[in-house]
């Protein structure tokens, strides 16, 4: 059915992601992929004057470069509904996303927002009952859910040729914070690294989410309990940049997930290993078209992106004939292509085809957070075998049995 957001590109207001931020471009990128959405406003910093130049960097109208947050949400709600955003991009530091994301969404305007969902359980579970009661459409960029070969990977898994999962073994190791960068005023560094800005994790929320949305994205499977290790090996650094966990999923499977900033030497070395009682598969963001399907009796068979015979899902996220090289960028745009077609339904009354459904939710933004919490609770206990809450926060993550035990990370 056509409807008139359909017949006509989205506009985008997009909040943060200015003048010296690396991931605000990548999102203007990705959105702008497909040529179905156009960037149309914006508040670009918390700086009233960065905010202003960087509007005029992207040659938007002045009228519609806000200087806040506050000013940007109140003037396009007063706009006609034929000249306002249809949705918002948030790309700000952690702390700002759910409070940002909640007046969004109250307002009646579909968000889109860059991970994790927000600095608790308890601030992640008010947001998605906001996003539940405003009915409007929510996503996470957990973007490599959107690579071609990692959703091949994920129907492997559920046709079954790897038989029952057994072990989940997902590493992402970086090198970038070895050293305390945040001491030499770098900006990303700096609000990675702030308890203030990023919460109550460093690796394990910036990166550590990413390898957890992964693992139970491919395979199908929650993770029921954990027992995590957390360090802070650079001194005066006052969240974790390291981290190791033990874990249990659903239905009996085992798995360990690394996560690392400290890693000298690596870039941004994301991987995933499953294995079945009939099978494995083996993936690499680092190589991310190429995928090893693994089995008892014959060999290894290397999947390509592109190649005739993947799965539906793998065929329509894969954008280039076989052999062109896709990555990061084009991950991400699926994503928001498949947002873009939920806000075009949603403006247009109707309901979004199955295939649009297929990226993260408001719903993986919690299970985000509830990881988290899981594993700096664990941490602080020694290690402890801590369970997920999924459904309703603890009172205080603080508080629970596991955080009082002892005190940050070791």
């Amino acid at each position: 059915m056509t409807t008139a957001a359909s017949a006509r590109k989205l506009r985008m207001g997009m909040v943060g992601g200015g003048r010296g931020a690396f991931i605000g471009a990548v999102h203007r990128s990705a959105a702008a992929l497909d040529g179905r959405i156009e960037l149309v406003c914006g508040a670009f910093s918390s700086d009233p004057a960065c905010a202003l130049a960087s509007g005029r960097d992207l040659f938007l109208p002045p009228a519609r470069c806000y200087q806040s947050f506050a000013e940007m949400l109140s003037a396009e709600s007063a706009l006609p509904v034929g000249e306002r955003m249809d949705f918002l991009s948030i790309v700000t530091p952690n702390h700002l996303h759910a409070p940002m994301a909640l007046a969004a969404v109250q307002a009646g305007f579909p968000v889109i927002c860059d991970k994790p969902l927000a600095v608790s359980l308890r601030e992640a579970v008010e947001l998605r009952d906001a996003v539940r009661a405003a009915a409007v459409p929510f996503a996470l960029t957990h973007n490599y859910t959107g690579h071609p070969l990692v959703k091949e990977a994920r129907a492997i898994v559920r046709s079954g040729r790897l038989g029952a999962i057994r072990k989940v073994v997902v590493e992402y190791s970086q090198g970038w914070l070895a050293t305390c960068l945040e001491a030499q005023g770098q900006r990303q560094a700096s609000w990675r690294t702030d308890p203030m800005r990023a919460g109550l994790a460093g690796c394990i929320g910036d990166i550590g989410t990413h390898a957890e949305s992964l693992a139970e994205y491919v395979t199908g499977l929650r993770i029921e309990e954990l027992a995590a290790d957390l360090t802070s090996f650079v001194d005066g650094r006052r969240l974790d940049d390291d981290a190791n966990v033990l874990l249990r999923f659903e239905g009996g499977a085992k798995g360990a997930l690394i996560a690392s900033q400290i890693a000298v030497g690596e870039e941004n070395n994301l991987s995933l290993r499953v294995w079945g009682s009939s099978g494995g598969i083996e993936w690499h963001q680092q190589e991310p078209n190429s995928l090893w399907l693994k089995s008892a009796d014959q060999p290894a068979h290397l999947l390509r992106t592109g190649m005739a015979g993947l799965s539906p899902a793998a065929a329509a996220a894969t954008r280039l004939p076989a052999g062109h090289p896709e990555g990061y960028l084009e991950a991400f745009a699926n994503i928001y292509r498949a947002f873009a077609v939920q806000v075009a339904a949603h403006v247009g009354g109707v309901s979004p085809p199955r295939d649009a459904l297929d990226c993260p939710t408001i719903d993986d933004g919690v299970r985000g957070m509830a990881f988290i919490e899981a594993v700096v609770a664990s941490s602080r206990a020694n290690g402890a075998w801590t369970p997920l809450a999924s459904d309703r926060p603890p009172s205080d993550a603080a508080s629970t049995p596991a955080a009082r035990a002892v005190h940050g990370p070791r």
